[in-house]
């Protein structure tokens, strides 16, 4: 199983690699395959339970990890918000915001996640969203909290959407998903860009027809993405994925998230500014 979400695509970490003198070969009462021993060849009964048993991801796996990682997201968020100042918010935001960026992507293309890179990532974006939180702060008081709010009770309406109506991901809606998030990233790095020479099309504060539907696109597409962390955690509990895998869960769910804070964040910036 494949996932479309970029942090959750390594689905051969799910696949244990073969050791020496196995084959690829399912292995059935009386059938024999190159390389095999032939049927009547004598083998040890007892073998079995004293092979190692690895463990499994679980469903209490993936919560207690993802509490773990948005717990100490949130812990750094706050503490940057309390003590960074205010002059160094514009500077802090853009490099912990790139520095988090390039962590997704060396955490993303591990075959096997390290819970040390995880947490690291969580503490960088904190970093990245302490400062964002407070410069919003500063200027629209009171704005973080409904955000804040704002962003778990749409994850957990869509788990219970996912959940209560057994919405079942497709290859078409990973292939939308994928193609409509990477879309969606190029659209704001050249807003990024642009912003540097005062002519940014999307910008707090400012609403236009086109920010508005731009930050609605983007809510949508954070949650499609959502539906597709429930379903990689979902299939690979019941594909007996790699205890480690629990991690990757926690990690997808956590940049999922911080993704649709901002968007967000940002929605509710356009109502206070009119």
């Amino acid at each position: 199983m494949r996932s479309s979400n970029p942090v959750l695509s390594r689905s051969d970490a799910w696949q244990a690699p073969a050791t020496q003198g196995q084959t690829p070969y399912a292995q059935y009462p009386g059938q024999q395959y190159p390389g095999q021993p032939y049927a009547g060849q004598y083998t040890d009964p007892n073998a079995q339970q004293f092979a190692p048993v690895q463990g499994r991801m679980t469903i209490d796996d993936v919560i207690t990890k993802s509490a773990i990682t948005m717990g100490t997201l949130m812990a750094v968020a706050a503490l940057t918000m309390v003590f960074l100042p205010l002059e160094l918010l514009t500077p802090v935001w853009i490099v912990s915001g790139l520095v988090a960026f390039g962590a997704v992507l060396m955490v993303s293309f591990r075959r096997v996640m390290n819970p040390a890179f995880v947490l690291a990532y969580a503490a960088l974006e904190g970093v990245f969203i302490g400062a964002v939180s407070k410069a919003f702060e500063a200027t629209w008081p009171g704005i973080v909290l409904p955000a804040v709010a704002g962003t778990f009770v749409a994850a957990a309406a869509t788990l219970v959407a996912y959940k209560f109506f057994n919405i079942k991901v497709t290859g078409k809606f990973r292939r939308m998903v994928m193609i409509g998030t990477f879309a969606y990233a190029g659209v704001l790095l050249v807003n990024f860009i642009l912003s540097f020479f005062g002519l940014a099309f999307i910008a707090a504060g400012e609403l236009t027809v086109f920010s508005l539907v731009a930050s609605a696109i983007g809510v949508g597409l954070a949650v499609f993405n959502l539906i597709l962390d429930f379903d990689y955690i979902e299939q690979g509990v019941a594909m007996g994925a790699p205890a480690s895998e629990s991690w990757r869960g926690a990690f997808g769910l956590t940049v999922t998230m911080v993704w649709l804070y901002i968007e967000i964040l940002r929605i509710l910036s356009y109502f206070r500014s009119n």
